[in-house]
């Protein structure tokens, strides 16, 4: 009695629990968040089980009888799989190898606006792409690429034959990382540009002092700056490497484009949701998590041990 008197002392006593009986109603917002991730993303983890047993629909939600590793041996001699699996891998680092660099310099090339309705007028129209929902995106760019779209129309004009892009394999990575380009631009600013305010503006008055022009101090005070705010990003997109944009890829791809643009995303819906292997869908979105996690600590130490900036 005397020890477990001791322990809740020790608990009313501590910082952080001063911190949220004092704070109270600040904490009761994370209620809902907290309840959400609960239901939402946690509970639906249990689900996993069923990829080492084998789930037949009914009453037993986590399957009937065990069958080991057996799913994961039949996905890993499916050829179907591997292509969706280097599928994935194409379409994801050719995203962020494009995507990456772009969204920085348009970050810093917005922070060397000096007239203010100038900068909000540019944040505002490459903002405005993110908020549209991505079947409207789908079918713009179902037009746009069309064989009587504008594409196709200028190639005619300059005396070119017409290309049915949505229906050739090879064209699919590009338009898919054009068209991310187009809709993330914008909104992958807002985290740099709001890591630049932080910097001492002290710093550019001293840079300017030595000399330096604006290139200078973009190179070695703004990139500085923010270089842990861009390795946390980078961490992150690094991590999502196997999850391209499912809803995007759903929409656009067909048949005749499976050869480029299915991935395991649309191989665990046509497998689980359209096929009803439930089990072996499972098994798949595993590997692919555990394979992102692997992505995100290998990142993560990385950056660690290079530039001093990591997520743990």
């Amino acid at each position: 009695m005397a020890a477990h008197a001791q322990d809740n002392k020790a608990v009313d006593t501590s910082p952080l629990w001063k911190h949220v009986r004092k704070e109270w109603k600040l904490y009761s917002f994370l209620i809902l968040p907290v309840i959400y991730f609960i239901i939402f993303k946690y509970t639906p983890m249990l689900g996993n089980i069923i990829a080492f047993r084998k789930y037949r629909g009914g009453t037993n939600f986590f399957g009937s009888e065990w069958v080991g590793f057996s799913y994961f041996e039949m996905f890993m001699k499916d050829p179907t799989f591997w292509r969706a699996f280097f599928n994935d891998l194409t379409l994801s680092v050719s995203y962020l190898v494009v995507k990456f660099p772009i969204t920085l310099l348009f970050a810093l090339l917005l922070n060397e606006l000096r007239r203010v309705k100038w900068k909000k007028f540019v944040q505002t129209v490459s903002y405005l792409p993110h908020f549209i929902s991505m079947v409207i995106v789908a079918g713009m760019i179902k037009e746009i690429v069309s064989m009587t779209g504008p594409i196709n129309n200028i190639l005619a004009w300059m005396g070119l034959g017409k290309i049915s892009f949505i229906s050739l394999p090879e064209w699919f990575p590009t338009i898919y990382v054009t068209s991310g380009i187009w809709q993330s631009l914008g909104w992958g600013t807002i985290l740099y540009l709001a890591a630049m305010t932080a910097i001492d503006p002290s710093l550019y008055e001293a840079a300017k002092i030595d000399g330096a022009n604006r290139f200078r101090l973009a190179m070695n005070v703004t990139i500085p700056g923010i270089l842990p705010t861009v390795m946390v990003l980078l961490i992150l997109d690094i991590g999502s490497i196997l999850g391209s944009n499912f809803e995007k890829i759903l929409l656009l791809y067909n048949p005749l484009t499976y050869e480029s643009a299915d991935v395991i995303s649309t191989y665990v819906y046509r497998m689980g949701i359209t096929g009803s292997n439930f089990s072996y869908a499972t098994a798949v979105g595993l590997f692919e998590g555990v394979i992102g996690l692997i992505l995100v600590t290998i990142a993560n130490e990385v950056s660690k041990r290079t530039t001093k900036s990591s997520l743990w």
